[in-house]
């Protein structure tokens, strides 16, 4: 059996064809441990409302230092622990954290703010924005510190 040239070129191209149109077409950047280390991020916002600042108020603050450690301030209490990056999502595993008496609403935004670090949250990065999102919170911080 012999196949013209259209047909030979139509049975090699389209098997090529196929496999580049079955991407799954997302073109999120996958975010790597180099695009979160060395920075460090103040909270702003929790499920859209603005964190409120000022006297009596510390936003809480989150750094991602060498090898994924984290560490920061959630509102009243120090945090360290373990980051963990997997397909855009993070989390932070094992974390420790101060035990200093917090009262009002600082302990409910440190809860909500510990909680959601705790638990797997897709992330989304900008130049200076840091967005963790799960079924429960929505975190969003500004990046505080200067790109080298």
């Amino acid at each position: 059996m012999k196949f013209s040239p259209k047909t030979l070129l139509a049975a090699v191209a389209l098997p090529i064809m196929m496999t580049a149109c079955a991407s799954n077409g997302s073109d999120e950047k996958q975010i790597t441990a180099q695009d979160l280390q060395h920075h460090n991020w103040e909270l702003v916002s929790v499920d859209g409302e603005m964190i409120p600042s000022g006297e009596g108020h510390k936003k809480p603050r989150l750094e991602i230092g060498e090898k994924l450690m984290a560490n920061g301030n959630a509102g009243c209490n120090n945090f360290f622990g373990q980051t963990e990056l997997k397909n855009n999502q993070l989390r932070i595993a094992k974390m420790g954290m101060t035990m200093k008496m917090c009262i009002g609403e600082s302990m409910n935004l440190e809860q909500t703010f510990s909680k959601t670090l705790s638990q797997w949250s897709d992330i989304t990065l900008t130049e200076d924005s840091l967005v963790l999102m799960n079924e429960t919170h929505t975190l969003t911080f500004k990046l505080k510190d200067w790109k080298k």
